[in-house]
């Protein structure tokens, strides 16, 4: 893989962030790369919360991928705290080449260390080949989840 850092994400790093998360055909419909100013904010508020992990994944001083890790602490399941993972991007020229499994073993082992007993995200009906790849890494779809646009 080369040299690779995964690290906390800057606001440096949203351009590049925002670029990934708007390149492919969901995420071009939902996303604005010409304007970042929603996303400085979010950034901020992102930073001041110290359950949110947004990371990135940086190959010779380029962002190649993103995360971000919530921690929830919980009652249910005897006070489990769990963690969600989402809005997994890899950069285009960087798919299919194991970053992917890279950032997901950050993801999970970082899980560990703060104590969670459960890892948890959501995709898309329409991401077939992420399906795929979840469950390679042993996530089951073991739920139907639902949204409520507000």
């Amino acid at each position: 893989m080369g040299d690779l850092e995964i690290r906390p994400a800057t606001t440096d790093d949203v351009p590049a962030i925002v670029a990934m998360l708007a390149d492919d055909p969901l995420g071009a419909q939902r996303e604005s790369p010409d304007d970042l100013t929603p996303y400085l904010t979010a950034m901020e508020r992102l930073r001041a919360d110290p359950n949110q992990h947004l990371v990135v994944a940086v190959r010779d001083e380029r962002v190649v991928g993103t995360l971000q890790l919530t921690i929830i602490p919980g009652l249910s399941r005897r006070g489990t705290t769990r963690s969600v993972i989402e809005g997994v991007r890899i950069h285009a020229d960087e798919r299919g080449g194991g970053l992917g499994s890279l950032m997901m073993e950050w993801a999970i082992d970082t899980s560990r260390r703060e104590g969670c007993h459960l890892v948890q995200l959501t995709s898309d009906n329409t991401r077939t080949d992420a399906h795929r790849f979840y469950e390679r890494l042993g996530f089951t779809a073991s739920h139907l989840g639902f949204k409520l646009a507000l």
